[in-house]
């Protein structure tokens, strides 16, 4: 249930509550997502208008979500070849909803919580962290982009990649250490020379397939938030089975997609079942089979709560 304030068209504001335990995560690792002082925080670009949104706990279980409007003169860095707008109260609504997506807000956990809260593995972890729920971003695009900067690289640098993507050609508004940027586009990036891409420290090969990605979806011919569309995606080279995972994941909120090639998840599963090894693509499938339809879901509960047995052992090459 939720109730809408905000007569005006420059602000909208929205108390949701959750239908499960809930509470604010952490901020994202491009920094564009930010949690300080019991508050979220994230700069959206709406078609072509600026929001910001904001999320706070008003008491147990009630969430407060305002979108307000940003004057695009504000902005101390617009996005290259982009012409803003103000943002009227449809895109304030929108700014609410992709809020609510990406904090999993209105995710109803109970059957999930029921189904698996003896289960020897995930049971424990279910107790201790009922309010979990997978990191997911805004837009599927960000979340393609994100994933492809993740292939084959340790997180720590892909998340380096990230932030200056962010920096170099994302919306900004304030200075300094305090300022708030948005993800680049799918049209903006698009517009960018590979070697631009290359020069994040992006690899050419992936430099090349995150710009065909981009102009894929700036022209209108994949749907990233349809599956229908992950064909043409894994078309392209450098885009495998783990990047479209990453994309249902974090995308599309499809709580059943496992990025099964990712190390962490080959790590834990040689562990868990004591293979003495690391385990296979296959074997990770296979162990998280018994959780379908939540297999995503129960894979990224057991990362975050068994991080430290991820930790153990030395590095292996990353999925793509």
């Amino acid at each position: 249930m939720s109730a809408v304030s905000g007569g005006g068209s420059t602000s909208l504001e929205v108390e949701v509550r959750p239908p499960s335990p809930f509470r604010l995560g952490r901020g994202s690792a491009d920094r564009t997502l930010r949690v300080q002082g019991g508050v979220a925080t994230r700069l959206l670009t709406v078609d072509r208008a600026p929001v910001l949104a904001r999320a706070w706990m008003r008491g147990p279980g009630r969430v407060v979500l305002r979108a307000a409007a940003v004057d695009p003169a504000a902005l101390t860095v617009t996005p290259h070849g982009e012409e803003l707008r103000p943002a009227g109260r449809t895109e304030l609504a929108t700014a609410i909803e992709r809020m609510r997506f990406m904090l999993g807000v209105d995710e109803d956990l109970s059957a999930f919580h029921q189904r698996f809260r003896r289960d020897p593995l995930v049971g424990p972890i279910i107790r201790r962290r009922p309010d979990f729920r997978p990191g997911r971003r805004p837009w599927p695009w960000e979340a393609l982009a994100q994933a492809v900067c993740g292939q084959l690289i340790e997180a720590s640098r892909a998340a380096l990649i990230e932030r200056r993507i962010v920096g170099r050609w994302g919306a900004r508004l304030g200075e300094g250490r305090g300022a708030l940027r948005d993800a680049p586009s799918a049209k903006l990036i698009a517009g960018r020379a590979p070697a631009e891409l290359e020069s994040m420290d992006l690899s050419g090969g992936r430099s090349v397939a995150l710009r065909k990605l981009a102009v894929e979806v700036a022209r209108g011919r994949c749907d990233l938030g349809s599956s229908d569309s992950d064909p043409r995606l894994l078309a392209i080279p450098q885009v495998g089975p783990w990047t479209i995972r990453c994309l249902a994941l974090s995308g599309r909120g499809d709580m059943d997609a496992l990025p099964a090639g990712d190390l962490g998840y080959i790590k834990l599963v040689g562990l868990l079942a004591g293979l003495g090894r690391r385990a296979t693509v296959a074997e990770v499938e296979e162990f998280y089979a018994p959780y379908e339809p939540y297999r995503g879901l129960v894979g990224s509960l057991t990362l975050a709560g068994l991080h430290r047995m991820v930790s153990e052992g030395p590095r292996l090459p990353l999925a793509a």
